[in-house]
């Protein structure tokens, strides 16, 4: 029995030393940038971030995510945040770089499948005396999903008040973040289908500042380019660029981009976002 109870102690100890270690709770006083995933809060590195004067063809949308960030810092009334269109055009980068120029603000990324644990994100920042951006990337919905109803109700002041140094930004591709197949194949069987289709596509609505990306002309992406080429002392030729582009199949800062490390890694070179 003794041997037994040894041998047992002995596996209990050696699978003590096997388990990660606990992880705390980040504390949201503390750090500029923060991953809410599983329940967690826990703090990061700074993302990159680009300066803002490097946004080249989305002006418009820089400077009213960036006045609207300045008033939720300065303790004024602002938006909840829906940037939204084609791939590649800045929508992601742009919130890190915006929020990283507005002082005050703390950024905290939560993946689309965590949203329904914003409540619990909600209490723990409801008592910390500073102004928070919830940031989702990337998000879309199927049809009556838990994470596109956890959404809804947050942006609707469901039950489960908001506390007020918070407000959400999400970016997505689709302008009505649910598919419009899913919509129109959920109101095919409905009684009042229009109603449910109005009410799929009527989440975007809930976000009081709706920005559009859309896709660049060859002006715009040529400027990106010199942007960038500038910035990081890169010499290029615009047919070199645009023979860059046609090979991906479209225009984007995200190509203009990758065509700057193409030609940094020609000429030997590191090359960083900022």
């Amino acid at each position: 029995m003794d041997t037994d109870r040894s041998t047992l102690l002995r596996i209990a100890d050696a699978l003590d030393r096997l388990a990660p270690p606990a992880v705390s709770a980040a504390d949201p006083a503390v750090g500029d940038a923060f991953v809410f995933e599983r329940g967690m809060l826990r703090a990061v590195a700074p993302p990159p971030a680009q300066p803002l004067a490097r946004f080249v063809g989305i002006d418009t949308q820089r400077d009213a995510l960036l006045a609207n960030f300045r008033r939720h810092a300065d303790g004024a009334a602002a938006h909840d945040v829906l940037l939204w269109g084609a791939r590649g055009m800045g929508k992601s980068s742009l919130v890190r770089s915006v929020g990283a120029a507005v002082p005050g603000l703390a950024l905290i990324q939560v993946a689309r499948d965590d949203l329904d644990g914003l409540p619990t994100l909600f209490q723990l920042l409801a008592g910390t005396l500073r102004r928070f951006v919830i940031y989702a990337d990337d998000v879309s919905f199927e049809a009556d999903e838990r994470q596109y109803k956890a959404l809804r109700s947050i942006l609707d002041g469901g039950i489960e008040a908001r506390p007020d140094n918070v407000r959400l930004v999400v970016t997505s591709n689709r302008r009505h973040l649910v598919a419009r197949e899913h919509a129109d194949t959920e109101a095919a069987s409905a009684v009042n289908a229009r109603d449910v289709l109005d009410d799929r596509l009527a989440l975007a609505d809930r976000f009081g500042l709706s920005l559009g990306f859309h896709n660049a002309d060859q002006d715009a992406y040529l400027a990106m380019v010199a942007g960038y080429a500038a910035a990081h002392g890169l010499a290029f030729t615009d047919a070199d660029a645009l023979a860059w582009a046609a090979g991906r199949g479209h225009r984007s800062g995200r190509v203009a981009w990758q065509f700057a490390i193409e030609l940094a890694g020609r000429a030997g070179r590191a090359i960083t976002p900022a």
